[in-house]
């Protein structure tokens, strides 16, 4: 930092700021060594936060993995998904349903003819089929106010108005139809105020009713099953049925293992464990350079010679290619490379799954359990091992920071000192220099007397 008090050269001539500025320059090779410290600090801290992302994401892949559940994955299929089709959720096993639909679910759609006029404002009762009633009355009798009235929210039906009269002479019928299908939400409709008692007239367009299957047709287990809806929740444990429309076939749904889902899951095991092992391999491999002199710079990684993470490197490939059973982690698919990479083997998994799926699964849950522990003993985030060195090397970074600003004030200090002893002894040499030109001058004056 430049002075900007112009001392330079008032008196002495010395260019007093290039000197107050190497002079600082010196002082300031200290904090010089605590930025560069800082910056290397920081890059290890970048580093191992990198590594420990990516270790977190294994160790919850591998619990994944290694839980039960995982490999009870499965799918439905249905022989006529024209007819119905089956989603699967948690719980539900290999098993074979076999029904026909008989009906599907409706919602009811009624017309009805209103009075011309009533007795005051429109005012109608909706009845429900549990007997319930609601009261719904209009702002007008204008057809616009009436729609408002049965489309207000909580009606349980949505209204429309249909034209049978000519575009000159427009004659409305009010369509009402239930914003919910099944039995259950069937509705009746009267007009509480007609001007000459009339009741409505009524047609229907649209009955509401359940959707019915039959399980097991023809055989002595046959059941009828009812819905509300065209969905049957939980048909078999974890099995939703989905009627799409009535059959006189009997249709199929298949919930068979998914082989496509297992696989995924081992895949995704070996993918995100090669994720850890390519992180900690890039930063710890070393590089080269030239040097001026023509020599070679060898440069290891910022995590090379890091003990914690190269132990961590070996824990996850000992894991990684474990034996369970006697069965080996490569026969399942999970193969060892010669680089130290995994590399999963499609065609191994799927011949061991047809083989023995309990034995794949045993061997995958282990090695899965294993790398979850290695993970998470290095990933926890109040104890784990890259955590812990996380915490202390940002600490460093904290310290060295703190070290850097208390020398931007000595710094400062400095220069403010410098500044003021260069200008005190410019102000000297001015005394001096002016003492001197009057000792000339006296002995100059005494010269000339003696003359």
């Amino acid at each position: 930092m430049a002075s900007s008090l112009g001392i330079d050269g008032l008196v002495s001539g010395l260019d007093t700021t290039a000197l107050i500025d190497k002079l600082i320059a010196v002082e300031a090779n200290q904090q010089t060594l605590l930025k560069s410290k800082k910056t290397t600090t920081s890059t290890l801290v970048s580093a191992l936060q990198a590594l420990n992302t990516k270790v977190a994401s294994l160790a919850t892949a591998a619990k994944s993995a290694a839980t039960a559940t995982s490999w009870q994955a499965v799918k439905a299929a249905t022989s006529d998904s024209a007819v119905a089709g089956a989603t699967v959720g948690e719980g539900a096993t290999p098993s074979t349903l076999n029904f026909r639909v008989d009906t599907v679910a409706a919602s009811q759609s009624t017309m009805y003819t209103l009075p011309e006029y009533y007795d005051g404002t429109p005012s109608f009762t909706l009845t429900a089929a549990d007997g319930s009633t609601q009261t719904l009355t209009a702002a007008s009798s204008n057809i616009t106010d009436v729609l408002a009235a049965f489309n207000a929210d909580g009606t349980g039906v949505k209204a429309s108005a249909l034209n049978v009269g000519t575009a000159a002479e427009p004659k409305y019928r009010l369509q009402l139809t239930g914003t919910e299908t099944g039995a259950a939400h069937a509705f009746t409709l009267t007009a509480d105020n007609p001007l000459d008692g009339s009741s409505l007239t009524t047609q229907s367009i649209r009955t509401a009713s359940d959707a019915t299957i039959t399980l097991w047709p023809g055989t002595d287990a046959e059941s009828v099953v009812t819905s509300s809806t065209n969905t049957f929740a939980n048909l078999a444990t974890g099995v939703t049925v989905n009627a799409v429309k009535v059959s006189a076939d009997p249709v199929t749904v298949t919930i068979s293992r998914n082989d496509t889902a297992l696989s995924s899951l081992a895949s995704g095991l070996v993918n995100n464990l090669n994720t850890v092992l390519s992180e900690i391999t890039s930063r710890t491999s070393s590089t080269t350079s030239t040097a001026t002199d023509g020599g070679t710079i060898i440069t290891g990684g910022v995590l090379s010679g890091n003990t914690t993470v190269r132990l961590l490197q070996q824990e996850l490939t000992k894991a990684g290619s474990a034996s369970v059973g006697g069965s080996s982690a490569a026969q399942v698919g999970i193969v060892l490379n010669k680089d130290g990479t995994f590399t999963f083997d499609q065609e191994k998994f799927t011949a061991a799954m047809a083989a023995d799926p309990a034995k794949v699964q045993q061997v995958i849950t282990s090695i899965a359990d294993s790398l979850e522990k290695v993970g998470t003993t290095a990933s926890d985030t109040t104890k784990g091992t890259l955590t812990s060195q996380i915490t202390t090397w940002q600490g460093e970074v904290d310290d060295l920071a703190d070290r850097i600003a208390s020398w931007d004030t000595r710094l400062t200090d400095r220069r403010a000192a410098l500044v003021k002893i260069y200008a005190n002894l410019e102000v000297s040499l001015s005394n001096l220099q002016a003492q001197s030109t009057w000792l000339s001058s006296q002995i100059d004056q005494l010269n000339a007397n003696n003359s």
